[in-house]
Parts: structure tokens; C-alpha cells; sequence
């Protein structure tokens, strides 16, 4: 069974920061002052629920959450929740180093075996995750960005922000950009393909991810070392994939967030 490495350690930056156009309760204040963004509650259960409710009815049954050091809220959580569909481990990245670094941090647990990678703050379609699941071979959702402009709750900004990827015509990715300029998207075009840092993998990621170097933000990024895995040779699938994908990022995500999850109650 495919296992999934849950990036969970980042610092909430845009989280933290203010905005007195958003009501939040005083329970989402609390998560989202502490940049716990996963832990922000939505319809009394924290999103970090939906995802792993997700990913369990992909078939995943073991998940592993990449954490800081100070991560008692998380395992008290998941502690009083008693699991039903997924056994939930615990990753410590000591330092804030990045994606890649979270994921490299994440080696020995995975033991060889294939697994899938997302992101804690982005809830992505079922669907998407099961192609990953049943994949044969390292992959990931390719998005449409128009379709995701239209069935998320991403605004176009941002959506055109995301990692650019290049396909050959076998359908397999020749070349990512993690933050693509101006020129790069309009070479693309308007249905250019793009990645939410969702993926299958095999344990060949982890060298890319320990060589990789820091980019401009002194980070070691996983699109980046993805990029330098694809350049030594690693063939990495495009899944045509559709939206929608609720992002909770900032403290302005929730409110829609909420109205999609509207009736949705997660099981784990």
C-alpha cells in the first residue's frame, strides 16, 4: 500500500499576518496567530482532517506528518482522534529548510517503498489521488490553470504563481519552473500546466532533494529538486487532472473553505 508523506512543518507566515477584512472565530484566531494553518478548524474539525479523509479514500492507510520540534497540538490531536482508516506517524524536520529538506527528512520512514507527497494546507481532489495511488511509476497531477482559476478557491494571482511544468509528447515532465515570471507563463500560455506540490514518488527523490541547492529564499525547495531528478533522468508522469483544490494559506482562505466543506464530515 502507498504510504504519504504529509508536509506539515512550515511557519504559517501568510497565516500569521493580519487582515481586519476576515472574521475568524476565536478557535481559527488562535490556529491561525500560531501559523498553524492545518490546524485551523473548519466546521469544528481542523483541515488537516479533510485532508487525511482525502487521502484515506484514495487508499492510503499509512501517513507520515512532517513536523517542527513543538508539534503537542498535532500529536494531542490525533491522539484524542484514535484513527480508524490511517496509521498517523510523526517526522521530525529539525529547521524549516525547506520542502525538499522535509521530505528528505522523511527517508527512513518511508523504507524503500513508493509514497505520495501533498501538502498540508491543500485539500486535492480524490480522484487526483487515486490515479497516484494506482500509478506504476513516479507522477503527479497536472493541473489546468484555467481549470483551476474556475473550480478552486485560488485567485488567478496565485494560480499563475505556481510551478510551471513542460511536458514532451509522451506525456512525461521535461522541465519545471517553481516560480515562473511573467515571460515564462506567457510562453506557455493561458492553459499552461501547473503542479500543487502533489506527487508520487520513489526512494531515487531523495538524492535530488539532498543535492539540490538553496534557491533565492535560502531554501532547499522540492520543485526544485524535482527539476534536478528530471535532469539526471527520472521520468516523472503527468495524471491530467481536474480541480477543484481548496487552498488554506491565508487567513481570508477560510471563509470559502468553509462554505465548499459545507456537510462534508472527515473520517479518518
Amino acid at each position: 500500500m502507498t504510504r504519504a508523506v504529509v508536509l506539515a512543518r512550515g511557519l504559517g507566515t501568510r497565516m500569521r499576518e493580519p487582515d481586519d477584512r476576515v472574521h475568524l472565530s476565536p478557535e481559527q484566531a488562535r490556529a491561525a496567530d500560531a501559523g498553524l494553518k492545518a490546524m485551523l478548524p473548519i466546521h469544528g474539525r481542523p483541515f488537516l482532517d479533510y485532508v487525511l479523509s482525502a487521502t484515506a479514500d484514495a487508499g492510503v492507510r499509512d501517513v507520515a506528518l512532517i513536523v517542527a520540534p513543538d508539534h503537542d497540538r498535532l500529536r494531542e490531536h490525533f491522539a484524542a482522534a484514535h484513527p480508524e482508516r490511517l496509521r498517523v506517524s510523526f517526522v521530525v524536520q529539525p529547521e524549516p529548510r525547506g520542502t525538499a529538506d522535509a521530505v528528505l527528512a522523511a527517508r527512513a520512514w518511508t523504507a524503500g517503498a513508493p509514497f505520495l507527497v501533498m501538502n498540508a494546507d491543500n485539500l486535492y481532489p480524490v480522484d487526483a489521488l487515486r490515479a497516484l495511488v494506482a500509478a506504476n511509476e513516479p507522477s503527479f497531477p497536472a493541473f489546468d490553470s484555467g481549470d483551476l482559476i474556475a473550480s478552486s478557491n485560488i485567485p488567478p494571482d496565485r494560480v499563475r504563481a505556481f510551478a510551471l511544468v513542460e511536458l514532451d509528447a509522451d506525456g512525461y515532465m521535461t522541465s519545471i519552473v517553481e516560480k515562473p515570471a511573467d515571460a515564462d507563463g506567457a510562453r506557455a500560455g493561458e492553459r499552461r500546466v501547473v503542479s500543487m506540490n502533489c506527487w508520487r514518488f520513489d526512494a531515487r527523490i531523495f538524492d535530488a532533494c539532498r543535492d539540490v541547492p538553496a534557491s533565492a529564499r535560502g531554501e532547499l525547495e522540492l520543485p526544485e529538486a524535482v527539476g534536478l531528478a528530471v535532469a539526471r533522468g527520472m521520468r516523472i508522469r503527468a495524471l491530467p487532472a481536474r480541480g477543484p483544490v481548496l487552498d488554506l494559506s491565508r487567513r481570508a482562505d477560510a471563509a470559502d473553505v468553509e462554505r465548499r466543506l459545507a456537510g462534508v464530515v472527515p473520517w479518518l
